[in-house]
């Protein structure tokens, strides 16, 4: 039977539902377009606050009505089950489940743990609705602070729980393990039988934990005098009260402290920001200033001139005690801007899961012409983790490339090598609370022993250009040429630059160095234009002004080869602005000559051309311009005349229609290099990332 619903449920809080409920949304994304979130009833009494709700709305792009993700709130439904309502409580939530059911493909639905209601309810509501709605159960234990033993037997327990209760009991994550109790549920597990329900163990991952200073902030009250938004990203793993002497709060200091201290005290604020950007103490997340007391306009005139400022600082009217105390009762949550967390509980997921084996549980069958844009994006990071290749990432100075290399190491996409001085950046991620995992690699080609032997290959594949050898070692201190001679010498399989540098300075090396492939004399770009159901490819849009027949052709084969590596199929619409013979004209012989090489060259490949986006793209329009076309009306790769009207067009159906556009991809080399814009967002860089890993995993 295909399953069309699950119900996320723990029996105690802080078990980690959120994390699970993420980790299944996003294999349920994988494979189907349309999935809901429902929590029929939510903590808060303020429905429009559940931090739940909207992280999953806002984070997995739910096309949903607020209003339509819940029922009741906690207190709504404890009045009613103390007033002996509880056939209203299971009408109105079968009512909206069924309403879901008939507008979405896969509804997800998550309780609350029952330790939150009073002793009214003395049931677990969450398996009576489940069983009313007939949705199957994955049940959450938290193994935190217990032994494995304690942990085998809830399991057995809730596993008869459900099935006493009528539910199908789809399959149990039991998160937050140390590492001990993990290895020896493992062997637990490892002996289950066929037909045992699955058991999914999650360890503990103390980042998930920790509060981030937005989270401080908004659970105290508290006013910012000095911070940026990215700033109030940080984590707080604990807090300290500075109110000894400077010289021995030093010495007490960890990493990732939040340092509470009276805010007369400027001796302490000047000391914590100090020892932040110093080398040789823990960078700390941030400063709250107690009692009320805000230092004068001059000290803080002092503070904010210095360059690169990274430390939020924070005032709380309570004294020092009381804000320590309120400061240790905030709960970590997680947002849709908590990027990190995020990267880690997809890279749980995908080291201890296995997701396969969920998705075909659940048997979701559909139409394989649709992909959404989750559906893209997760394919596509899905690719480059089942071959792992090393990326190299020049611009280490800039903090956009920093954040995305934590990010990428979390999600255990790729492994990243980083150019520059190795002190210079863990001083930076320090002073910016970025977290770089132990073996990442950073290089200084100022310093490298690779230097000299990049040096003397570039020399000899230059040489005949006029390059001397005395040049050769002057240009290899450039990152992007080092980074290239890395990719060329197989140090390295793929380059990602141009946050900081134009195109010109990323591709050159690259056309000098590692050339373009055998038939192809142009490199060229694409943009993954990703609507609501499907991904389209506009070629070029980016690299070349006015390409000739001959190049536009070798545009075509290019963006046809890596349309299909990312899995979409190829049906080539070579863009004019006529359809067959309808117009003459030298731009619409430059298509129809272009067309022509395409199917000489490529005989497997779908091709029309010279023809007009609506024809290409319209089944109506195509039935009256090209009836007989294989293509019209199909086009998945189109490709523009020249970069006037490419570039143009991406950006009127991005801006237009909301469209994702991912891009843009460099093809055409040996070996991949890739171009960022010098706007990128943190997001584009780990997309283009992926990407690179991607094509470095080509079978040539």
């Amino acid at each position: 039977m295909q399953i069309k619903s699950l119900f996320v449920t723990s029996l105690e809080e802080n078990a980690g539902g959120l994390v699970v409920s993420i980790g299944l949304m996003r294999a349920l994304k994988r494979k189907i377009q349309k999935v809901a979130f429902f929590r029929p009833i939510i903590k808060k009494n303020s429905p429009k606050n559940d931090d739940d709700i909207k992280f999953m709305m806002e984070h997995f792009h739910l096309k949903m009505d607020y209003k339509d993700t819940y029922v009741f709130t906690m207190l709504e439904a404890e009045s009613l089950i103390a007033e002996n309502q509880t056939n209203i409580l299971y009408e109105r939530i079968i009512e909206r489940f069924e309403l879901l059911e008939k507008r979405y493909d896969f509804i997800l639905c998550e309780g609350i743990s029952k330790s939150l209601f009073t002793s009214t309810v003395d049931f677990d509501i969450n398996l009576e609705i489940a069983k009313n709605i007939g949705s199957p159960v994955v049940g959450v234990l938290s193994g935190k602070d217990k032994t494995s033993k304690e942990i085998w037997e809830e399991t057995k327990i809730e596993g008869d729980t459900i099935k006493d209760e009528g539910c199908t009991h789809f399959a149990t994550f039991i998160n937050r393990l140390n590492s001990k109790t993990l290895i020896e549920l493992t062997n637990k597990v490892r002996f289950l039988e066929k037909d045992d329900v699955p058991i999914y163990l999650l360890p503990e991952v103390k980042e998930l934990t920790y509060p981030t200073i937005a989270e401080v902030r908004e659970k105290l009250n508290l006013t910012y005098i000095i911070g940026k938004e990215k700033d109030f990203k940080r984590v707080v793993k604990q807090s300290k009260i500075a109110a000894m002497n400077l010289d021995h709060f030093l010495e007490r200091l960890e990493d990732g402290d939040l340092v509470i201290t009276p805010g007369d005290r400027l001796d302490m604020i000047l000391g914590s920001i100090i020892a932040n950007y110093s080398k040789d103490f823990p960078s700390i997340s941030g400063i709250i200033l107690t009692g009320g007391f805000v230092p004068n306009e001059n000290f803080m005139s002092l503070i904010g001139g210095v360059g690169q400022y990274t430390i939020p600082i924070l005032t709380s009217n309570d004294d020092t005690f009381k804000t320590a105390i309120k400061v240790g009762e905030t709960r970590a949550k997680i947002m849709p801007t908590s990027l990190n967390k995020i990267a880690i509980i997809e890279g749980l997921f995908n080291s201890y899961i296995n997701l396969k084996n969920i998705e075909q549980m659940i048997d979701t069958a559909l139409s394989s012409d649709i992909m959404t844009p989750a559906m893209f994006e997760y394919r596509m990071f899905e690719k480059a983790r089942k071959n792992i290749k090393t990326i190299v990432l020049p611009e280490s100075e800039d903090e956009r490339i920093l954040r995305a290399t934590e990010i990428l190491q979390r999600r255990k996409v790729v492994d990243i090598i980083l150019l520059g001085d190795k002190d210079d950046v863990l001083s930076r991620c320090s002073s910016l609370g970025i977290k770089l995992q132990d073996n990442i690699k950073i290089i200084d080609p100022a310093t490298s022993k690779l230097r000299e032997k990049y040096a003397k290959k570039l020399y000899e594949l230059r040489k005949h250009k006029g390059m001397t050898e005395e040049g050769a070692k002057d240009i290899i201190n450039n990152k992007n040429y080092f980074g290239t001679m890395m990719i060329y010498t197989g140090d390295a399989d793929g380059m990602v630059s141009g946050a900081n540098n134009t195109t010109a300075d990323t591709i050159r090396p690259a056309l000098q160095i590692i050339k373009t492939k055998p038939g192809i004399s142009i490199v060229s770009s694409l943009f993954f234009m990703c609507l609501d159901t499907k991904v389209l490819v506009y070629a070029d849009c980016a690299v070349n002004r006015d390409p000739n027949a001959e190049q536009l052709a070798q545009i075509a084969i290019s963006s046809a080869d890596t349309a299909k590596l990312f899995g979409i199929e190829p049906i080539v619409a070579m863009l004019s602005y006529s359809t067959g013979s309808s117009g003459s004209g030298e731009d619409v012989q430059k298509v129809a000559k272009a067309t022509e090489l395409v199917k000489k060259l490529r005989d497997d490949l779908l091709v029309e051309g010279p023809i007009q986006y609506d024809a290409a793209i319209d089944k109506k329009v195509a039935k009256k311009k090209l009836p007989n076309s294989k293509v019209a009306g199909r086009a998945t790769v189109f490709i523009f005349p020249d970069l006037n009207t490419g570039n143009n067009t991406y950006k009127a159906v991005q801006r237009s229609s909301n469209a994702i556009a991912v891009g843009p991809v460099l093809q055409g080399l040996k070996k991949p290099v890739n171009d960022l814009s010098r706007g990128c967002l943190i997001e584009d860089i780990v997309n283009t990332v992926a990407i690179t890993a991607i094509q470095a995993g080509e079978d040539k």
